[in-house]
């Protein structure tokens, strides 16, 4: 029941996701509005579960006292169906401070993290870079801030192949004495950590590939990330007055139109679907509130496959060395 086109787009998500990629899947929410959909869907035939949850939690409800009142919310149900091994991971594009907290109640922290932290897949020159926290804490203390960076290493060395990762801290200047008093002490926490540590970044690297984690607090982090996200829907629109103003330049759209599209789908957060919650003993991933039905099927696409590389085992491991 989350997100601003649910339950339709997340049913159509889920039912593509089955279908595409084989996932067994377990939707929580109303029983007879879900179980209309998905017949109204022709696909009674998956063997989609639906499990009852007459109770959601509001994007504009504070998440805690909302979960208190609702002890049958979607999300809630859902991670105690992870939790208690009928389910391998949790994928929400609802509430993220209700998913966060109904996750980390059900799944318990991994030794050594006192905070879980949103982890958000981003584009750069070079391939990829790990965001994070990306929201999911908008207070941290520095020692919050080095466990990010010890969990961004261990989940960039997963998904996306690097040996050694880079670790970057953001800041508002690359010399170790700018920043304020967190960041200052983050740096030297960071330093020490046996991670590939290089230093502060400022936001105008967050993109290069300068590093291939970036590390922050979620306040930070989430501004940055929907600034992001907001500078290339600008960008789109503007491209495209541009290209249609004249004859010529629709005929340059046309031939322009792939490398377009190419461009888009590394931008595109519905391409990645979601990002997962670091630091729990579970897989939980949080979609955008905006999530359409192509983008919740990745994000439960990409929840199943962290579950099968083990991605929580794998983290907790690094912890430990």
């Amino acid at each position: 029941m989350g997100g601003d086109l649910a339950p339709g787009a997340v049913v159509a998500g889920a039912i593509q996701a089955a279908r595409r990629h084989g996932v067994q899947i377990t939707l929580t929410g109303p029983l007879d509005r879900i179980r209309d959909e998905i017949a109204q869907a022709g696909a009674a035939d998956l063997g989609i579960t639906v499990v009852d949850a007459p109770e959601a939690v509001a994007m504009d409800e504070a998440p805690l006292a909302a979960l208190r009142r609702k002890p049958r919310a979607s999300v809630r149900v859902a991670a105690a169906l992870v939790a208690d091994g009928s389910a391998a991971a949790l994928f929400s594009a609802g509430h993220t401070g209700a998913t966060f907290l109904s996750a980390r109640s059900a799944f318990g922290m991994l030794d050594g993290v006192d905070r879980p932290a949103l982890a958000v897949t981003v584009p750069t020159r070079t391939g990829a870079a790990i965001l994070l926290d990306a929201g999911a804490n908008l207070d941290c203390r520095p020692e919050h801030l080095a466990q990010f960076g010890v969990l961004g290493a261990a989940y960039a060395r997963v998904t996306l192949g690097i040996a050694r990762p880079t670790v970057g801290l953001l800041s508002v200047g690359e010399e170790p004495g700018k920043g304020n008093d967190l960041i200052r002490e983050a740096h030297a926490l960071l330093a020490a950590a046996p991670i590939a540590f290089i230093g502060n970044l400022e936001a105008r690297e967050l993109f290069t590939g300068r590093a291939d984690v970036i590390v922050c607090d979620g306040f930070t982090g989430n501004i940055a990330l929907k600034i992001g996200e907001g500078l290339v829907e600008a960008g789109e629109d503007m491209l495209r007055e541009e290209l249609g103003a004249e004859l010529v330049s629709q005929i340059g759209a046309l031939l322009t139109r792939r490398a377009f599209t190419r461009f888009k789908q590394r931008v595109d957060y519905a391409e990645s679907g979601g990002a997962p919650l670091l630091g729990l003993k579970g897989v939980a991933l949080v979609g955008h509130g905006r999530s359409s039905a192509h983008a919740v099927e990745n994000g439960i696409a990409l929840a199943a496959r962290l579950s099968e590389q083990h991605v929580v085992d794998q983290l907790a491991e690094a912890l430990r060395t």
